[in-house]
């Protein structure tokens, strides 16, 4: 008997729990609980005869009609793991027929109306038909239906902006879950789209969400924000402009995905520094990634800027902002940055900060000795800790040392660098797991500069192999070794085979050392002919570039070449003695660039051809004087000193060193040099000039076309 009635109490508790769980209404609450009282037996089975004993139970006590008895139950089985039976027992409730009443009653509420001529609902019962639309929703969604919970997930707001098409007061719906409901509403529509794979109507959805009044908090507005600039970052749909209100002038409008995800994220950050929201590192990450992107690296450092020293480390504030400038090529500003890092951190705990370190410094020879420091202190850091990093420390170690032999004062202190560049570089070589193609590079360039071409000839061969073929620098690398080796029909070979294999806009470069090749090869014809097919090309690649179109990087250096390229041009005409081409082709360099010191040494070579050495003289003084440090002038007016006779030999070894200075390994230079040392007559001198005759001889034997780096 006792068992009985424990069994009789237990529908009644849990009707009682129901009530005060799921209408979440002190009011209903208490009518559910007298409700309870009166029907005393209420048996909630899962079968169809046990709820519709529920249903009649509840509407018997005169507290609940028959669409509120059914969204109770619905909640109840959907809560116990029944979504399909919480589904069918929704669908029987007919939601379409309340919602013209329920639009009347928002707008009437709202404008405090309750006791107009036409009865409004209850905010209970209106809170109440939003519940069961958003129920029906998520078991619509849980149930793989993705585009049916969407529709019913987008009729709760299309309710809202026909009720209310300025949105929702900011106070109304208080005491009860109304506003809570809207809410989950307008975060799920979204979602619910991008299970059904339908990227528009997400994108849609998004911009309903934020661009409309839903009284929605700052942290769920800020979560939207979010999401929405992660939607567009990486969704691959791409946006169109949003329809937004007439702006003030002056106002920004985004054009395309990443400008829109930008705008959000640059929102969301400002929130961050007023402290309207808990700041999010992950938004900072995906504005980087979104501003990299987009190629606006000065920007993202002004946002980096703009934190507050709560929101980053000052250690990873600092090395941020370094890398967007140094993606925008203020290398100094970059290198500063990175050195008051290394000034204040542990060695060990700033591998990478001396990694990059190094890195900007090889970059620039002036840097190169400081550099040298950095490499070193990062591979005592490293101490064996990782094999690949070491590889990374080493090459940048040996292309530091490179650099840095170039600009010692002493030729001991010059080999010593060079050998341990070379030894450090095979170190890095050895440790390479699998094959490093940048260490194989530089092994290849290193012993190419140390005149160790069969060596350099190796490794550019197993970069090739290993690369097959990618790269354009590896392709240009070999050739010109092969060129210094005096191979030229291979290496003109190793040029067309090139050519084949990679895009017409990559052809200036190989066309440059194509036609330079037949040009020594004494093939003077095909030399112009060559040009002629690189001056189209970079006439293309220019087109292209002045009207928006930006085929490679460094289209902007494409007027330069084309400089250098009628300077050659014009010398392969002095060559065959064509004055009157030689001239035309002066003046297309004038016509680029007037202040260019190669048409002034192009003018000096045509007037010392035709015998004119003073106006030569004068031409190559004017090349000077608008670039002191260019080589080919100095060697010339030395040269032109010496043909002029009147002893000005001072002056003509002053150019002759000078331009050694600058290139050490210039044999024209070096036996030019040579020659004035004779001229000058005397003991001392004559081994001078012995010495530099041998120099030029052996520098001329590994001469290439073109530098090698």
């Amino acid at each position: 008997m006792m068992e009985g009635r424990e069994q009789r109490r237990r529908p009644r508790k849990l009707l009682r729990w129901m009530a005060m769980q799921c209408l979440c209404s002190g009011e209903q609450a208490v009518r559910v609980d007298e409700l309870a009282q009166a029907n005393g037996e209420v048996e909630l089975q899962a079968n169809n005869a046990g709820i519709q004993e529920a249903e009649l139970s509840l509407q018997e006590g005169g507290s609940l009609n028959y669409k509120e008895a059914r969204a109770l139950l619905a909640k109840v089985e959907y809560q116990r793991g029944h979504v399909e039976e919480a589904l069918r027992m929704l669908n029987g409730i007919n939601i379409p027929a309340m919602i013209p009443d329920v639009k009347i009653s928002i707008t009437r509420l709202v404008r405090a109306q309750p006791d107009s001529g036409y009865p409004p609902m209850s905010l209970h019962s209106v809170n109440l038909i939003m519940e069961t639309i958003y129920l029906k929703t998520i078991a619509l969604r849980d149930l793989g239906k993705f585009k049916e919970a969407a529709e019913q997930c987008s009729t709760i707001l299309d309710v809202i902006e026909s009720a209310l098409p300025e949105g929702l007061p900011a106070n109304f719906g208080d005491g009860s879950n109304f506003n809570a409901t809207i809410c989950s509403a307008v975060k799920l529509l979204p979602e619910v789209w991008k299970l059904e794979d339908s990227p528009p109507e997400a994108l849609l959805s998004y911009r309903r969400a934020l661009l409309r009044n839903w009284n929605l908090d700052a942290k769920t507005i800020g979560t939207i924000q979010k999401e929405f600039a992660i939607f567009l970052l990486y969704s691959g749909c791409e946006a169109c402009t949003p329809a937004l209100r007439p702006q003030s002038h002056g106002s920004f409008v985004p054009e395309n995905n990443f400008e829109e995800a930008i705008l959000l994220l640059m929102i969301l950050l400002m929130k961050f520094n007023l402290g309207r929201l808990e700041r999010d590192p992950t938004v900072m990450h995906h504005l980087t990634f979104a501003l990299s992107m987009s190629g606006r690296l000065k920007p993202l450092a002004t946002q980096f800027e703009k934190l507050l020293p709560s929101v980053l480390h000052s250690r990873e504030w600092m090395y941020n902002v370094a890398l967007c400038y140094l993606a925008e090529e203020d290398d100094l500003t970059a290198l500063n940055l990175l050195k008051m890092i290394l000034r204040f951190g542990e060695d060990s705990s700033c591998i990478k900060e001396l990694l990059l370190t190094s890195k900007i410094c090889s970059e620039n020879g002036a840097c190169a000795e400081e550099g040298v420091s950095y490499a070193r202190r990062a591979l005592v850091s490293l101490n064996g800790g990782c094999d690949q990093l070491e590889v990374v420390a080493d090459l940048l170690l040996g292309i530091l040392l490179s650099h840095h032999a170039r600009y010692a004062l002493s030729g001991t202190a010059r080999d010593t660098q060079q050998r341990e560049a070379l030894e450090v570089l095979r170190v890095a070589g050895k440790k390479m797991q699998p094959r490093d193609y940048k260490v194989l590079y530089n092994l290849s360039l290193e012993n190419a500069e140390q005149r160790k071409l069969e060596a350099a000839a190796s490794y550019a061969k197993k970069l090739l192999k290993l690369e097959n073929g990618s790269e354009l620098k590896s392709w240009l690398l070999i050739a010109r070794i092969m060129s210094a080796q005096k191979q030229f029909k291979n290496a003109e070979s190793i040029v067309n085979a090139a050519l084949d294999q990679t895009e017409k806009w990559c052809h200036v470069d190989l066309l440059q050392t194509k036609a330079k090749i037949q040009a020594a090869n004494g093939q003077f014809k095909k030399a112009i002919e060559t040009y002629m097919q690189l001056l189209a090309v970079i006439e293309l690649r220019t087109k292209s570039f002045s009207s928006g179109i930006l085929v490679l990087q460094g289209s902007k250096d494409d007027r330069s070449r084309e400089t250098e390229t009628w300077y050659d041009l014009a010398l392969v005409y002095l060559s065959l003695s064509q004055w009157r081409d030689a001239e035309l082709c002066i003046l297309k360099i004038k016509a680029i660039n007037s202040y260019s010191p190669l048409a002034y040494h192009a003018t000096g070579k045509l007037h010392e051809a035709r015998g004119f050495l003073k106006e030569a003289l004068g031409a190559y003084s004017t090349a000077l004087d608008l670039e002191p440090k260019h080589v080919p002038s100095l060697i010339s007016a030395a040269v032109a000193l010496r043909q002029l006779g009147g002893r000005p030999l001072p002056a003509a070894r002053t150019f002759l060193t000078d331009a050694l200075r600058l290139d050490r390994t210039n044999h024209v230079a070096c036996f030019n040099l040579g020659l004035t040392y004779e001229d000058e007559g005397g003991s001392s001198s004559a081994l001078e000039a012995a010495e530099c005759f041998e120099t030029a001889a052996l520098l001329e034997e590994t001469a290439p076309l073109e530098l090698f780096r």
